[in-house]
């Protein structure tokens, strides 16, 4: 029978939340860069002129439709021969999951737009209001709440693949637990806390989307997928 031993856990607590915070640090630059960036490319998108919409869409598509752990080598390993500059495990680490994440947060906006009707935006050019103002003041408050069940979810995702950064020696939280694992020999033991510290940050986020998405269907809206 395996004896489990939890003593090298509180031995190297202090590591794991090292990993933990480094892990949250990539996710919440990625979602600030990444949410304005995909407002953007969603914008560019819906453009009615082509040369404008589908370079956007090619784009969009390569960063959805790529391994994120391909982008991540991409990024480390051959940009710094391209750009000839040097670029550490951090840096190349927000820099792939902001562009990543811009991606797949330009299509929850472009579908948040698209779900309002047409009828919004020409009630709003009937006023006098320009097509900027029309998006700011009309469509953009009434679209964000369909959008944040995707958004949220976009969220849980992208902490989650965050663990891809160990790949280049990034000491996110599942670098850390595999360092410590190779240490103290109890693999087991470690991963089982490390999925433990996931869970107890991702498990909040996925009850308040399940929460949103009940409340949006009683009130008759609709999510943004």
């Amino acid at each position: 029978m395996y004896e489990w031993d939890f003593s090298v856990i509180l031995q190297n607590y202090n590591l794991l939340l090292l990993g933990l915070v480094n892990t949250l640090k990539v996710t919440v630059l990625a979602l600030s860069f990444g949410i304005p960036i995909g407002l953007c490319m969603a914008l560019l998108r819906l453009s009615n002129k082509r040369w404008v919409s589908m370079p956007t869409g090619l784009f969009i598509e390569f960063f959805r439709s790529t391994p994120p752990l391909v982008q991540l080598f991409w990024i480390f390993f051959a940009l710094p021969i391209i750009i000839d500059v040097e670029i550490d495990p951090y840096t190349a680490s927000v820099l792939t999951f902001s562009i990543q994440s811009s991606a797949f947060f330009a299509e929850v906006f472009r579908a948040g737009i698209i779900s309002i009707g047409k009828g919004q935006w020409e009630a709003g050019y009937a006023i006098g209001m320009k097509r900027i103002y029309v998006l700011k003041r009309v469509i953009l408050p009434q679209a964000v709440k369909r959008m944040i069940p995707a958004f949220l979810e976009r969220v849980i995702e992208l902490m989650k693949t965050t663990a891809l950064v160990s790949a280049i020696s990034y000491s996110d939280l599942l670098f850390q637990a595999n360092a410590i694992s190779q240490i103290t020999y109890r693999p087991l033991e470690v991963f089982t806390v490390a999925a433990a510290m996931y869970f107890m940050v991702l498990f909040p986020t996925s009850v308040a989307v399940r929460k949103l998405e009940r409340r949006l269907a009683v009130s008759g809206e609709s999510t943004a997928q």
